[in-house]
């Protein structure tokens, strides 16, 4: 196999003509999507999350059955075909007139993906946020109680923000996911980072040039990513929990 690199190959002109920009634009441009793709999946993933796993810790049994069902539904069915049932099977089950008005958006697969990455990761958040709370001491909720707290006042108070803090370490893990899972939008039509990759490849056969340099933007996102939670994580660490002095000290 004679494969011709040629690096210099980012600084020529795109294929979609002229003021397109070159394939380091394309490539560039194909980052923020992916960016901006995960940043919107991951706060509604965080905003269902907290809501379903607050939810599946209430002693109201018809609540768990409920979340739990949830929780299932989403987890036992893949990304991709959840994906394909929000873009292509979703506006068909609405009225035709909001159905064809949902198909002709220009950022259809944008939404889309957001919306599916959303409640894909959102079990997830779920799970760890109903973990974080049953880990902490039954004390805290029955010191809350007695303080004359109503129950949404001692999770508001007391229960999540410390949830919140045991969580945080995994909560970072499953940013890197929905950064990663945003490469199954190219399926639907969003030009992420991964589409603009192989666009690239097709256009200028520098196959290995394309996804080197995809392969390096998406390493150095998710770098970014991990340092960042990790500061989140050394300043609302709380002594005797995951991160916390206390913690620490004791391990040694």
């Amino acid at each position: 196999m004679n494969y011709k690199w040629n690096w210099g190959i980012f600084w020529e002109e795109s294929a979609y003509g002229s003021g397109s920009g070159t394939y380091a634009d394309m490539l560039l441009g194909g980052l923020c999507w992916t960016i901006a793709t995960a940043l919107c999946a991951a706060v509604l993933a965080f905003v269902l999350g907290v809501v379903i796993g607050t939810l599946r810790t209430l002693p109201s049994k018809g609540w768990r059955r409920a979340t739990n069902a949830y929780i299932e539904l989403f987890r036992n069915i893949p990304l991709l075909v959840q994906l394909f049932l929000w873009f292509f099977v979703f506006p068909e089950l609405l009225p035709e007139k909001l159905g064809t008005w949902l198909k002709l958006l220009p950022a259809g697969p944008f939404l889309t993906a957001v919306v599916c990455l959303g409640f894909y990761h959102s079990i997830r958040v779920a799970l760890m946020f109903s973990a974080g709370i049953n880990a902490l001491p039954a004390g805290q909720k029955m010191a809350a109680s007695a303080l004359g707290l109503t129950l949404p006042q001692a999770y508001r108070h007391v229960l999540l923000p410390m949830a919140f803090r045991v969580a945080l370490p995994p909560l970072g893990s499953e940013c890197l996911n929905v950064m990663k899972n945003t490469s199954v939008a190219l399926t639907i039509g969003l030009v992420e980072l991964t589409a603009s990759a192989q666009g690239m490849s097709e256009f200028t056969f520098q196959i290995f040039e394309a996804f080197s340099a995809a392969t390096i933007l998406y390493l150095l996102v998710n770098v970014a990513v991990l340092m960042l939670m990790r500061i989140l994580e050394r300043r609302t660490a709380v002594p005797g929990y995951v991160g916390g002095k206390t913690g620490q000290s004791g391990g040694r």
